[in-house]
């Protein structure tokens, strides 16, 4: 069991990273572009504390998967990445309400949470396996 743990935490970190370069370095750079009094300069982005925020959360979900769903498989997995991914989707929108960012910016944190998430439940799915009796 913690061979899969370990091997499903990398992997989700692994597909996070790679969708976070694709939905925010490539996809919604000209939103970024156009909010940039928003942000920080990329300089300026600790890129190291994003990268230990993403495996944190990556351990969290492994784990929480792991000690709280009986019946584990990609099915369940899918599941649950779905309902984290609602969750933390609405959490990553709810920015509208107290930035100055568009509607469409909102949505796309939305949908790129959610599709992280699903994908973090498919892998999960694969890795982490019921204990053989």
């Amino acid at each position: 069991m913690l061979k899969g743990i370990v091997l499903a935490i990398v992997a989700i970190f692994i597909a996070w990273s790679a969708l976070d370069f694709v939905i925010h370095g490539l996809l919604l750079k000209e939103a970024y572009e156009a909010t940039a009094h928003l942000w920080r300069a990329m300089q300026d982005t600790n890129m190291m504390l994003m990268h230990a925020v993403t495996l944190a959360i990556a351990i969290c979900f492994v784990l929480l998967y792991e000690r709280c769903v009986s019946e584990k498989s990609v099915s369940m997995g899918l599941k649950v990445g779905v309902l984290f991914g609602l969750a933390a989707g609405i959490m990553s929108a709810s920015a509208y309400v107290y930035m100055p960012i568009p509607l469409t910016l909102a949505i796309d944190w939305f949908v790129g949470t959610l599709v992280k998430f699903v994908v973090a439940g498919w892998l999960v799915g694969l890795f982490v396996k019921s204990e053989a009796l």
